[in-house]
């Protein structure tokens, strides 16, 4: 076995969500992961855990949304919603074989299932919240993933845990620096208002007043690196343009352009799938508001893969979330869905926090890297 594999399963479990001896601690994940599944359930026992395995074989989520009626589609299964109330630990393993497999599907049946799943999606963020459940989500290098990213697979393993474990003798180590940092820059931010955006074909204004920022240091995300709050919701005002597609269930929506109008979407085309930008911003009354800002800082990331998990936190770049966000940073806003849309910096953008320049050209001015 790979041996970047034990040391990840090490830091996803002994780190990210610190198993502790009675933790009841769930672990989904792809077949295709099944050497980091193996290596995670291991640290789990180890660390004193109870680990429960939920996994899924390819085809199933394609059969899924073919074949279900609404009814189908809607339903949510007991043992679901028991371990989100009540487990301690949700470990998140996806390794895609087919990143396009929902691509022909009907956007209205994702629309239809991400209402019905905004029940457990609210609990996850409530508990994540208040302490009582630690989570933490990443995928496993597979061939799908790489030819996304135009890499080949020994390339994309490469890229893959050169951003999640820089320091490969000190992986734990490494994000507790990265979180000292990062931390400078909140304690900055605390207390502050406003920010202004500024940006090709981009200029967007929203109040951070009252809000927290938070410091991601490799624990819900691996890999890591951005920090993010919730704007007060009918603050943004303004237009964006993203640099890249956003994806959602395998469905990739590219030339997407927002007006806001005291906090929501007014207007938004897209010059690919913009059906399905409209359906989603359609799905609640929170999804057309903004639930997260960000700033990405993983310097290990600097170009487009086209997996989230990944380009959210390219360093030199923000992006925003539409739906539903975390309480933990004040956000009050509440969605069925969480879809972030990502927008680069590095040539000329910049990011001023009540009148004083923080961010220029994709890095911080104040807090140089």
């Amino acid at each position: 076995m790979d041996t970047r594999i034990e040391k990840l399963a090490n830091l996803l479990v002994n780190y990210s969500v610190n198993v502790k001896k009675g933790d009841k601690v769930l672990i989904r994940g792809d077949s295709s992961a099944a050497p980091l599944i193996k290596a995670v359930y291991k640290q789990v026992l180890w660390a004193g855990g109870h680990p429960l395995l939920r996994c899924t074989i390819p085809g199933l989520e394609e059969a899924f949304f073919k074949i279900a009626n609404d009814e189908q589609i809607q339903y949510i299964h007991d043992p679901d919603r028991l371990a989100m109330n009540t487990y301690d630990v949700m470990i998140s393993l996806r390794a895609a074989e087919n990143t396009r497999n929902l691509a022909s599907i009907d956007a209205g049946k994702i629309v239809l299932q991400r209402r019905a799943m905004g029940e457990l999606m609210r609990t996850m963020l409530d508990r994540s919240a208040k302490g009582e459940l630690r989570w933490t989500t990443t995928i496993f290098p597979t061939s799908a993933y790489a030819q996304d990213a135009d890499m080949s697979l020994d390339e994309y393993e490469d890229f893959y845990y050169g951003a999640v474990m820089p320091d490969m003798d000190d992986p734990i180590g490494y994000w507790q620096k990265v979180s000292a940092r990062q931390e400078k820059i909140i304690a900055w931010l605390k207390g502050k208002k406003k920010v202004h955006i500024l940006g090709k074909k981009t200029d967007l204004q929203l109040s951070i007043e009252g809000r927290d920022f938070i410091n991601c240091d490799c624990h819900l995300n691996v890999p890591d690196g951005e920090i993010f709050t919730g704007p007060v919701e009918d603050s943004v005002e303004g237009h964006v343009e993203f640099s890249y597609p956003a994806i959602y269930n395998g469905r990739e929506v590219s030339g997407i352009k927002l007006w806001f109008e005291k906090g929501k979407v007014v207007k938004a085309n897209a010059e690919k799938n913009e059906d399905m930008l409209q359906g989603l911003l359609d799905t609640d009354e929170g999804a057309r508001y903004v639930g997260e800002f960000a700033i990405g800082t993983n310097s290990g990331i600097q170009q487009f893969t086209r997996q989230i998990l990944f380009d959210e936190k390219i360093a030199g770049s923000f992006h925003m979330a539409v739906g539903s966000g975390y309480p933990e940073s004040g956000s009050k806003n509440r969605s069925s869905i969480h879809w972030d849309m990502i927008c680069d910096l590095r040539d000329g953008g910049e990011i001023w926090v009540d009148d004083e320049i923080l961010y220029r050209n994709g890095d911080f001015v104040l807090f140089p890297g």
